[in-house]
C-alpha cells in the first residue's frame, strides 16, 4: 500500500492519537517523512510548508484552541504555561524569554482541507500545562493541512464511553493508525477496534526503547518506572485488553508494524520496520535559533514519578548551576508548582515554563550554547533537532543515592542505558563535573 492510496483507491485514511505534545511533534514528523507532498510545499529537499505572506518571526498570533468534530474547542478555563517563577501567563501568550511563534498556513491552503488523509485525535489530558501546550500543537497539526479531532476523553465518568463510541466507525474505516504510547490503557482499548492494515507507533519519550525491547522479547506492556512491582486489581483486570493489543502490535500477515523513532533500537522485533526520526520537519519549519553564550537546563520529572529524591535533585540542581553558570530553568511539563517555588527560590535560577515541547522550543531560540539535562529523551532529541547550531547538550548521570526506596529496580540501569546509548552528547558523570 502506497502513502497516498488505499486498497480501494481512496487517499489511505490515517487516525493518529496523542496524549502529549511531544506525540504531536513526532506525529508531524512522521507525516512529514511519509505523508502527501502537495503542491503547497516547498520544493528544496526537507523543505516544509511555504510561510503565508507577511509571515513575521516572533510575532504573536491569537490561539484557536483545538476543534472537536463540531468545531469546539477545549474550555477558555484551562491555565497556561507559566513564565520565570512559574508566574502564569495567558493561555498561548509568549514567555518573557521565549519568542511566540506566529501561526504560519500554507500559502492557498485552508487550514484543514477537506481531503487531508491525516486525522489526529487529542485524548485530552486534565492537566493544564500539558493542555496549554497540545493547544499550540494543534495550532501547527492544521497548519501543516491535517484534521484535528478534541476529545474530552476524561471529562469525567462518562467521557470514556463518549469517546470510544464516537471513534468506533473511524476507527474501522481507517487504513493506517498512528500513536504515540503503546503503554496507554486508552490506546490499548482503541486497538481492540480497528481493522487498520498498517499501526506506527512514533516516540514517546525514552519509553519507545522499552516497548520494543518488550514486544521483541513478547514480555506484556509495563511502563519502565513500574516494571517489577507486582501488578494491582486494575492492572489484572485490563490484562486481557493490554495482551490483545501486545498482539495487534505484533506483525503478521495481516498486519504491517511500524516504528518511527529517534530512540536507540538494539532489538527489533522481527518483522517490524524501524524509521529513524531526524526532526527534518522541525529543522525545516523553525529556526535557526539565536544563540547565547550561558547555558540554560532542562527539568525532568523523575521526582514526580516517585524515582529521584526531592530534596536531593534540588541539590544536584543547586550544584549543576553552579558549576556551568546556567540561568535558566526549562520545566517539564509535569514538574509540580511546589518544586519549581522551592527550585526558584533555593538556587535563584529563572524558571520556564515552555508552551511547546522544547525541541520547538530551543529550534526557535535564543538558546544557551550549552543545554544541561539528566537522563531523558532530550537527550537524544536535541542534538537531532539542533544539528550544525553549535549547541552542547551536556547529560548529568543519576546518581544511585538519589533514588526513593520506592523507585523501580530497573530505574538505575534504563537511566545509565538512556544517558549512555545517547550520540552527539557530553556525558558528565557528577554534578560538578566540568
Amino acid at each position: 500500500m502506497s502513502p497516498r492510496t488505499g486498497r480501494t483507491g481512496h487517499p489511505t485514511r490515517t487516525l493518529a492519537f496523542v496524549e502529549s505534545p511531544v506525540q504531536l511533534l513526532n506525529v508531524l514528523e512522521w507525516a512529514h517523512l511519509h505523508g502527501p507532498r502537495g503542491a503547497d510545499r516547498d520544493p528544496r529537499p526537507g523543505g516544509g510548508p511555504r510561510p503565508a505572506d507577511g509571515a513575521t518571526r516572533g510575532a504573536t498570533a491569537p490561539s484557536a484552541g483545538p476543534a472537536g468534530p463540531a468545531g469546539s474547542g477545549p474550555p477558555d478555563g484551562d491555565a497556561g504555561p507559566a513564565g520565570p517563577g512559574g508566574r502564569p501567563v495567558p493561555a498561548g501568550g509568549p514567555l518573557s524569554s521565549v519568542p511566540a511563534q506566529v501561526r504560519r498556513t500554507p500559502a492557498g491552503a485552508s487550514a484543514a482541507p477537506a481531503g487531508a488523509d491525516l486525522t489526529v485525535v487529542v485524548l485530552a489530558p486534565t492537566d493544564p500545562m500539558t493542555r496549554g501546550q497540545l493547544r499550540r500543537m494543534a495550532d501547527l497539526a492544521r497548519d501543516e493541512g491535517h484534521r484535528v479531532r478534541w476529545e474530552e476523553a476524561r471529562g469525567g465518568p462518562t467521557a470514556p464511553f463518549a469517546t470510544i463510541g464516537g471513534l468506533s466507525g473511524p476507527l474501522r474505516r481507517a487504513d493506517r493508525v498512528v500513536m504515540g504510547d503503546p503503554f496507554s490503557r486508552y490506546v490499548q482499548l482503541l486497538l481492540t477496534i480497528t481493522r487498520a492494515r498498517e499501526l506506527v507507533v512514533v516516540d514517546d519519550g525514552t519509553a519507545t526503547m522499552e516497548f520494543v525491547a518488550q514486544l521483541a522479547r513478547g514480555e506484556r506492556l509495563v511502563r519502565w518506572h513500574r516494571k517489577g512491582g507486582r501488578p494491582g486489581p486494575r492492572d489484572l483486570l485490563f490484562a486481557p485488553v493490554s495482551s490483545s493489543a501486545r498482539r495487534r502490535l505484533t506483525p503478521s500477515a495481516r498486519r504491517r508494524v511500524e516504528v518511527f523513532s529517534s530512540m536507540p533500537v538494539h532489538e527489533t522485533p522481527d518483522g517490524v520496520t524501524v524509521t529513524a526520526n531526524d526532526f527534518s520537519w522541525t529543522r525545516a519549519r523553525f529556526g535557526p535559533p539565536r544563540i547565547t553564550k550561558g547555558a540554560d537546563m532542562v527539568g525532568t520529572s523523575l521526582v514526580e514519578t516517585g524515582v529521584v529524591d526531592g530534596d536531593s535533585y534540588l541539590e544536584a540542581v543547586r550544584t549543576l548551576a553552579k558549576a556551568h553558570g546556567t540561568t535558566r530553568y526549562f520545566a517539564h511539563r509535569r514538574e509540580s508548582t511546589e518544586k519549581l517555588h522551592r527550585l526558584a527560590k533555593e538556587t535563584g535560577l529563572e524558571i520556564v515554563r515552555p508552551d511547546l515541547p522544547l525541541e520547538l522550543i530551543a529550534r526557535r531560540g535564543p538558546i544557551g550554547r550549552t543545554i544541561l539535562s539528566f537522563p531523558s529523551t532530550v537527550v537524544h532529541t536535541l542534538p537531532l533537532a539542533l544539528v550544525g547550531t553549535g549547541v552542547r547538550v551536556a547529560v548529568c548521570d543519576i546518581d544511585p543515592a538519589w533514588l526513593t526506596a520506592n523507585a523501580s529496580p530497573r530505574a538505575q540501569g534504563f537511566l545509565s542505558g538512556v544517558t549512555g546509548t545517547a550520540r552527539g552528547v557530553h556525558r558528565l558523570t557528577s554534578v560538578a563535573a566540568v
